[in-house]
């Protein structure tokens, strides 16, 4: 079962898929989505996210954006799937009202995978269903519709995760600045490489966001401007055509001798090892 809803002058897009990989290249917008994968299976089923492997359990949902490579090779089991672009809900403006970027999308961390609890189990196939209905009628208010119900989903998820993914130790405020420096590390990664230029920009101190990231996780926010530069690296040697030196540009570094130097501190591999180890691999 596939659905899709699509505003063409705005070129908007909203799809419902029961088993993704069978429907991932019949919907009319592919560019620029955005992601929500359940498993609505009974047992564990795998999903590869940038060449990596992950097992999702039962009730059990991640979400991907346009910045990552997803595949679905190894999926052999239905693959439930919600899938949106920025014409039509995007993320960043209706961020203060959801509280996603840097929890549900747009994070540096891990691939954040949220478990649907059995107590909210019906609350999350009740969705499904309206889904499904409002689907099925198509007049002049179901894009309105279709967004609030969207955005019922993601608020009901980034509870989930803000309760599954963040320590308690922390208060909405030190979340808000996390998932804040997450946010502007995916913008500006490319041009700002130093802890100092974010901390500025949240008007904070460096020594405050190591502080809070210290009692978040054991990666330093300096850690995560590499990992976020390395990710990058590995996605266009992996899923582009470009060549090194193309790469080493792309991601500003004015010399590639400088990229290599920097990719094999953070990998323990050239670009070029890189390359070919992955290919033979495939």
């Amino acid at each position: 079962m596939k659905k899709e809803y699509r505003e063409t002058k705005l070129g908007s897009v909203l799809g419902l898929s029961d088993d993704i990989k069978k429907h991932e290249n019949e919907f009319s917008v592919r560019s620029g989505i955005i992601q929500f994968l359940w498993n609505r299976n009974e047992i564990p089923m795998a999903v590869e996210i940038d060449g990596l492997q992950l097992e999702l359990g039962p009730n059990q949902m991640v979400t991907t954006t346009y910045l990552q490579h997803v595949s679905f090779k190894k999926t052999t089991l239905p693959l439930t799937a919600f899938l949106f672009n920025r014409e039509f809900y995007c993320i960043s403006d209706h961020d203060s009202e959801v509280s996603c970027n840097g929890i549900l999308f747009f994070g540096t961390q891990d691939v954040p995978i949220i478990t649907i609890p059995p107590d909210q189990q019906k609350r999350f196939d009740l969705l499904y269903e309206i889904f499904l209905e409002e689907f099925s009628t198509p007049d002049k208010i179901q894009g309105d519709m279709l967004q609030m119900l969207l955005k019922r989903l993601i608020i009901m998820s980034t509870r989930l995760a803000k309760d599954q993914l963040v320590v308690k130790k922390l208060d909405n405020d030190q979340v808000d600045l996390i998932r804040k420096f997450n946010f502007l590390v995916d913008m500006h990664y490319k041009t700002k490489r130093k802890v100092s230029d974010y901390a500025a920009m949240l008007f904070k101190s460096p020594k405050t966001l190591s502080n809070i990231f210290s009692i978040y996780n054991q990666k330093t926010p300096q850690q995560i401007i590499l990992d976020r530069i390395t990710l990058e690296a590995k996605r266009l040697i992996r899923f582009s055509d470009h060549q090194n030196q193309e790469i080493a540009f792309d991601l500003g570094f004015n010399d590639p001798a400088h990229f290599s130097r920097f990719f094999k501190k953070m990998t323990q591999m050239t670009p070029s090892e890189y390359r070919e180890n992955h290919l033979l691999s495939n």
